[in-house]
């Protein structure tokens, strides 16, 4: 903010960029500089997914000193020509092993071609995989590495439980795995006041949600695939309070400073050790105390494993909650569509065969002697595929027996077609007229 206060901006030519992996962090980085940067005249714009184009271009074509953005919006600008990034004079990537991961390397490579080489640049993440730090070398040059604390560690006013639960039924285990979340969150009683709930997948995201209001929790889901109308009235609704529970994608995890979050639950165990951190990381912000419990199947013991080896230290274990039971129908197989249309095309099918013997009693269906269903025809195929094969070759062949035996025009009536009419030994006149020869020589 200092060094770009000595200078204006240019329309169309931001002056500073600032790369942020999800709309929400976005949007939270823009809310911060405009309360740190209140007392100046530097102005900004933020280019997120799920805004009008239109409001977006009116400020940039005003010039602003400070753009905030994701990077697929970014480049929509870009490409549309409504944005120029050769005049970034500082660059600010914040999140920088998200969004240096596998999926933002081609956009992250491009928008640095974008700007000149003799920009200032800096990355800012809470952890940072080795693998991750290699390709930071690509991008920058002699870097300074500034640590406030020890990289992938939790905050020490953070308490951290293991409770783990053996589902009786793979089928059903995320069925338990939801009536333990609940018995948990009950017996944490006051004290959880609000929280939010991780999940490895958006699907469960909303099964979770939906589940936990079906059983009277004020919850609601946000995840990527939703409209960024529907994600910004979830969150501000967490922030206000009138929603506790905010069941969560990673898209949640990284950043996002609610300061008030008593607890975290990761419903499911992360499957990148670094994801931890960050989920735990939403809890005990600013000073504030906060729990964090992680629910843990033996199918997770790897991901634990690579978090207990990320945090140097082991998840503190933690029992099930007092009188905690599973209920019946979390133990009885999960009926599945499959299963059940099998088991009424079954059951019709018995029932068929108990009707049978009625309809042959009430004379309403005879079934011929054995000795009647004996043809003089040859030797059924081995295979029923053959067999199939050789009633249709016997269906076709009949189709077309009746065919030489009805008379064309029976045929085109029974199409609908009219019938082609000929000229027989007419032909009309204009036909027979000779035309003349034109003599090219004279």
């Amino acid at each position: 903010i200092t060094l770009l206060s000595k200078g204006r901006a240019r329309a169309r030519m931001p002056r500073s960029l600032v790369l942020a992996p999800t709309r929400e962090l976005a949007a939270q980085v823009a809310e911060n500089f405009d309360v740190y940067a209140k007392h100046t005249k530097l102005t900004k714009a933020l280019l997120i997914g799920g805004v009008s184009f239109a409001d977006q271009d009116k400020l940039i074509d005003r010039g602003v000193d400070v753009l905030i953005a994701t990077p697929g919006r970014l480049l929509d600008h870009f490409e549309r020509g409504k944005l120029l990034l050769t005049g970034v004079q500082i660059m600010v990537v914040d999140e920088a092993d998200r969004m240096l991961d596998m999926g933002f390397i081609p956009d992250i490579e491009r928008i640095f071609s974008l700007t000149p080489f003799t920009r200032q640049t800096f990355f800012y993440s809470a952890t940072m995989a080795p693998e991750i730090e290699r390709i930071t070398k690509t991008f920058l040059q002699n870097p300074v590495r500034i640590e406030v604390a020890r990289q992938a560690t939790a905050s020490e006013t953070i308490e951290q439980r293991l409770i783990e639960i053996a589902p009786t039924r793979r089928d059903q285990s995320a069925k338990q795995k939801r009536e333990l979340l609940r018995a948990v969150i009950e017996a944490e009683g006051e004290a959880c006041t609000n929280a939010i709930l991780f999940c490895n997948r958006k699907t469960e995201v909303d099964v979770l949600a939906k589940s936990m209001k079906a059983h009277g929790l004020n919850a609601a889901p946000i995840h990527g695939d939703l409209e960024q109308s529907q994600r910004t009235r979830t969150l501000d609704g967490f922030r206000d309070g009138t929603i506790r529970f905010l069941v969560a994608s990673d898209v949640a995890a990284r950043g996002l400073d609610i300061p008030a979050v008593s607890h975290v639950f990761n419903f499911d165990v992360p499957s990148h050790a670094e994801d931890y951190i960050h989920r735990i990381g939403r809890t005990g912000r600013a000073g504030r105390t906060g729990v964090a419990i992680t629910l843990a199947t033996p199918a997770d013991q790897k991901y634990l494993d690579a978090i207990e080896a990320l945090v140097k230290q082991p998840i503190p274990r933690a029992p099930q909650p007092e009188g905690f039971v599973l209920s019946e129908a979390s133990q009885r197989p999960a009926r599945a569509e499959d299963d059940r249309g099998g088991r009424s095309r079954s059951r019709g099918r018995d029932q068929d065969r108990e009707r049978s013997p009625r309809r042959a009693r009430s004379g309403r269906a005879e079934t011929a002697p054995v000795e009647a269903l004996v043809t003089e025809r040859p030797v059924a195929a081995e295979t029923p595929a053959e067999a199939r094969e050789e009633r249709r070759e016997d269906r076709r062949e009949d189709r077309r027996e009746d065919r030489r035996d009805k008379p064309r025009e029976h045929r085109r009536d029974e199409r609908n077609e009219p019938a082609v009419v000929g000229m027989g030994d007419h032909v009309p006149d204009f036909l027979m007229r000779r035309m003349p020869v034109s003599n090219s020589e004279g």
